[in-house]
């Protein structure tokens, strides 16, 4: 990180359903809604903390891919290993996330245009899907 372009957020609590209890389709999605002042699209780091807990069996290759689009085009896309996790523990782990610069008139737009930045969060256990969930994010300083 140089010269304060390095931000942590708050840490993010996300419930994790065990994979072999769920009952529900994974792509029915779940949904977080962010806020963030015009700042924060000139970070080119962010760190976020992510808590999940894992149930009575181990999860094998564990892994997250998220991917942030503006209006349908692809600003970045991440992808997080998190390998093997043992039964009935609960994990905390920080993603640092390294952004692309953009260009002033993709900035405005992103401010201007309000929820028209969002991502898809696809957790995956041993290369099958478990969970998705979606957000959006405005950068215009308010709600």
């Amino acid at each position: 990180p140089d010269n304060g372009t390095f931000l942590v957020t708050p840490s993010i609590t996300t419930p994790f359903i065990p994979w072999d209890k769920r009952d529900v389709d994974p792509n029915a999605g779940r949904f977080v809604r962010y806020q963030f002042t015009p700042a924060f699209l000139r970070l080119r780091q962010v760190g976020a903390t992510v808590e999940f807990t894992v149930g009575d069996i181990p999860i094998n290759n564990f892994r997250m891919i998220e991917r942030h689009y503006f209006r349908e085009q692809l600003l970045k896309s991440f992808d997080f290993e998190f390998g093997f996790c043992i039964p009935s523990s609960k994990n905390t782990c920080e993603h640092i996330y390294e952004f692309p610069p953009l260009s002033e008139d993709l900035i405005r737009e992103m401010i201007l245009q309000p929820y028209e930045t969002q991502s898809d969060s696809f957790y995956f256990v041993d290369n099958k899907l478990v969970m998705h969930n979606k957000a959006d994010y405005s950068y215009s300083g308010g709600p």
